[in-house]
């Protein structure tokens, strides 16, 4: 039997036809401390509520897969301490054992398609690191959005990766990448990446009808929708670069790789921008959970 709970404002709308969001949840186990990881995934899903869908926080509680978790559930979660960072390959262990995790990029996606969701929301995918020629360390996202049916909205691939690198392998998978409402692919906390996306569409009702054709062709995976963050919030590329620099020698120094590599990455940053990095983070992750709710929303309405 599958040990996948779904909430009952998720079920009705599922029942119903209605419009569902997923959201990942090591944003709330391992992105941000507590109590901003609490508030910011109760924000997160009020932007999706106020957009008229229902959202569907995805994570793995003592062996089970939750999909929608409750006001209390959640702040629960928020306060875990040692919680699993879960992916594709470890996703079927934490269930046998009874652990509690966040469900990555990947393990969302898979979650997701499990419970009928098609939408997911995220705030930056994982992709190449920096350096992957040596390490081969390339996030399972890429070949997730590859394999499982889901719409994922993100800001771009996190600006600690290897930018060309990920969207070229993404490319190579087949995986189509869509700048909404401009021709660059967005740098997660900057809006201008350097790089031309391959598909630009510029209304929810555009990528709505392309992830239901992808249906009709048969065509396996999801679709990347890169939603840039809002001006007014944007950290400029030239200004992140030497942080980023800096937190990977930091990283390269003190052997720190795998999952912990991105955590270690992200808090770096977030010290030596004063916090304008977490500011930002928030701001994009609400921003794609708007366009996230706005594309579910027109998915439904679709015959």
């Amino acid at each position: 039997m599958l040990p996948l709970t779904i909430a009952p404002d998720v079920a009705h709308a599922l029942k119903t036809g209605g419009a569902v969001v997923a959201l990942e949840s090591t944003i709330i186990t391992h992105g941000m401390p507590y109590p901003a990881n609490f508030e910011t995934a109760q924000a997160v899903e009020a932007e999706i509520r106020d957009q008229g869908a229902v959202p569907a926080t995805i994570a793995v509680v003592q062996g089970k897969i939750k999909i929608g978790l409750s006001e209390t559930q959640l702040r629960n979660l928020a306060q875990v301490t040692g919680a699993a960072k879960l992916s594709r390959a470890d996703l079927a262990a934490a269930l046998v054992l009874g652990q509690t995790g966040g469900t990555t990029v990947a393990a969302t996606m898979i979650c997701a398609h499990l419970a009928g969701i098609r939408v997911f929301a995220t705030g930056g995918i994982g992709g190449v690191h920096r350096g992957a020629e040596q390490s081969f360390d390339i996030s399972a996202d890429l070949p997730e959005l590859a394999e499982t049916p889901v719409t994922v909205v993100c800001a771009g691939a996190k600006a600690i990766l290897d930018l060309p690198k990920t969207f070229e392998t993404l490319e190579t998978l087949g995986v189509p990448v869509i700048a909404y409402g401009q021709e660059m692919i967005p740098a997660f906390w900057s809006r201008d990446s350097g790089i031309r996306a391959p598909l630009q569409m510029n209304s929810p009702q555009e990528i709505a009808r392309a992830h239901l054709m992808r249906g009709t062709l048969g065509l396996k995976g999801g679709q990347l929708v890169t939603n840039p963050i809002p001006q007014t919030d944007e950290i400029a590329a030239e200004t992140l670069a030497p942080v980023i620099e800096n937190a990977v020698r930091k990283a390269d120094a003190q052997n720190i790789t795998a999952k912990a590599l991105t955590p270690f990455l992200l808090a770096e940053i977030l010290e030596a921008t004063q916090g304008a990095s977490l500011a930002a983070n928030i701001a994009l992750i609400r921003n794609n959970a708007r366009l996230g709710a706005q594309i579910a929303l027109a998915m439904a309405m679709e015959p």
